[in-house]
C-alpha cells in the first residue's frame, strides 16, 4: 500500500440488540450480540467467541406487548439465571475488544467501526447503556440498509433474502448457519454480515 493509499478501517464490530420496546427513548436492553471482522468481512475472532448475551430484566419490568407477543422466549430467558447485568454485558463486550482489536486508540478515528442493519437505533441504546463498548469505536458507523436502499433503487433488484438459509451459507464467512432467526440478535448480525458480501460480491466489489 503507498503512503498516499487511503487507510483501512483497523475492524467492524457488528452488532445488534433486541429492545423491551421500539420507542428508543423509554427502551431498555433484551440482547444483545457482537461479531467482529476486518473490513474483507473475514472473521477476526473464531466462532466460540461471537458474544450473545441476554440481559437481565427484573420481575414486572415492563416489556411493549410485540415483544411480549413476538419474543416471549427471549423476555423468560432476560429473567432467569442466565441473563447478565447490563455492566456485565458491557464489560465482556469491551474485554472482546481488548482482545481481538488492541487496546483501546487515542484517536478516534483509528478506532473499529459499528456495522449492522439499521444499527443507528442499535447505537442509540449501545450510548445510553453501553458506555466502556460506545468509547472504543469510531465515530462513523456501517449501516448495511443503506446499501440495501441502493441497490433496490439504483440496481433495481429485490434485496438480500435473508430467509433463505442456503444464500446465507454461501455469503456468510464459513457458513454455520443452521436456520433463519429473524429477531435474535447473532442471527442478525450474521445475516448482515452475509448481506453485505452479497451486495459486494454483485456490485463487482472485493470480498
Amino acid at each position: 500500500m503507498s503512503k498516499n493509499s487511503p487507510k483501512k478501517s483497523s475492524a467492524y464490530i457488528w452488532f445488534d440488540a433486541e429492545f423491551t420496546s421500539l420507542e428508543l427513548d423509554h427502551a431498555r436492553l433484551l440482547q444483545v450480540a457482537v461479531i467482529i471482522t476486518d473490513s474483507d468481512l473475514r472473521r477476526s475472532a473464531p466462532s466460540a467467541a461471537d458474544l450473545n448475551l441476554c440481559i437481565r430484566l427484573e420481575e414486572g419490568e415492563a416489556v411493549s406487548p410485540w415483544v411480549a407477543e413476538h419474543l416471549p422466549r427471549l423476555v423468560q430467558q432476560c429473567r432467569s439465571s442466565e441473563a447478565v447485568s447490563i455492566e456485565e454485558a458491557d464489560r465482556q463486550i469491551s474485554a472482546l475488544l481488548d482482545q481481538y482489536c488492541g487496546a483501546s486508540e487515542a484517536e478516534i478515528a483509528s478506532r473499529p467501526i459499528l456495522a449492522g442493519n439499521s444499527v443507528h437505533n442499535d447505537w442509540f441504546l449501545m450510548r445510553k447503556f453501553l458506555p466502556e463498548f460506545s468509547d472504543r469505536l469510531h465515530y462513523r458507523l456501517l449501516d448495511v440498509s443503506t446499501v440495501k436502499i441502493q441497490w433496490q433503487d439504483w440496481v433495481e433488484q429485490e434485496p438480500f433474502d435473508k430467509e433463505d438459509v442456503g444464500l446465507l451459507n454461501q455469503y456468510f464467512p464459513g457458513g454455520e448457519i443452521d436456520s433463519a432467526n429473524a429477531h435474535d440478535a447473532l442471527f442478525d448480525i450474521k445475516a448482515s454480515i452475509a448481506e453485505l458480501a452479497f451486495y459486494r460480491s454483485q456490485l463487482g466489489l472485493r470480498v
